[in-house]
Order: C-alpha cells, then sequence, then structure tokens
C-alpha cells in the first residue's frame, strides 16, 4: 500500500435498503419514508456513507476521524460508485499511520459525496500453536 494507491467500490441502493437503515438508526424522517412527488425515495446520507466505510474495512483500517460532504441527493435505484485513494501512509511498528479522500459520484458522473479520514491499520498479530 501505498501513497496515489484507490481502491473502488459501487452499490445500487434498495427501498429495503432505506427500510432496515430507517430501523437501525430510527431515522424515519418523511423523506425516508414517503416517495417523493416524482416516486423516489430518498437514501440516508449516513447509509451513503457505508460506502468509503467498506473500503476502509476491506483494508482492516481503523478510522480515527472521517468528514463528509454530501453535496446531492441519493434515491433508490441510484447506483454509486466510491473512489477512495490514500494520501498518507507511514510505515511503524505496530501498524500504518494512513489518511485517504474519498469521493463518491452516482451513476450520471454526479458527486453525491466526497470527504477524507485518518487513522491507522494495525499489523495482523502472528499467533503461535502450542503442539501437545
Amino acid at each position: 500500500m501505498q501513497v496515489g494507491d484507490t481502491q473502488t467500490w459501487e452499490r445500487t441502493f434498495t427501498a429495503e435498503d432505506v427500510r432496515r437503515f430507517g430501523q437501525v438508526s430510527k431515522d424515519h424522517s418523511i423523506q425516508h419514508v414517503l416517495p417523493d412527488e416524482q416516486g423516489r425515495l430518498m437514501v440516508h446520507s449516513l447509509l451513503i456513507a457505508t460506502l468509503p466505510t467498506k473500503l476502509g474495512g476491506d483494508m482492516n483500517y481503523l478510522a480515527r476521524s472521517m468528514a463528509f460532504e454530501f453535496t446531492r441527493p441519493v434515491y433508490v435505484g441510484d447506483t454509486i460508485r466510491c473512489e477512495v485513494t490514500i494520501t498518507q501512509y507511514e510505515q511503524e511498528e505496530l501498524r500504518a499511520r494512513m489518511s485517504a479522500t474519498f469521493i463518491c459520484r452516482n451513476q450520471q458522473g454526479n458527486v453525491v459525496l466526497m470527504g477524507n479520514t485518518s487513522g491507522f491499520i494495525r499489523k495482523p498479530q502472528i499467533m503461535s500453536v502450542g503442539l501437545h
């Protein structure tokens, strides 16, 4: 892993995703429960924010801070592609410090979310297994 590396992932949000996130978060705001005049149900902002956190999870990254800027609404049926770019990577003895930026775009290429994060990746612990 090094500065400049990128990872991408995309997801299409469903009405079931919105319903289940509302159950967990207890956010039942009207835009997440009732379709708008165009028949669209809005996806929770923090549900959209799971895209960069999923990529971080793939790297065993532990965030210390995250900043989000939500720039456009996302609706059920939208496919969002997230790209995370490493901006800092410093190897230490037991972990690596890492910072990254992320940008999420909808299927038309419009930015819906951008932000940054800083944290670390712990080195896997080598466990010895005793034989008896």
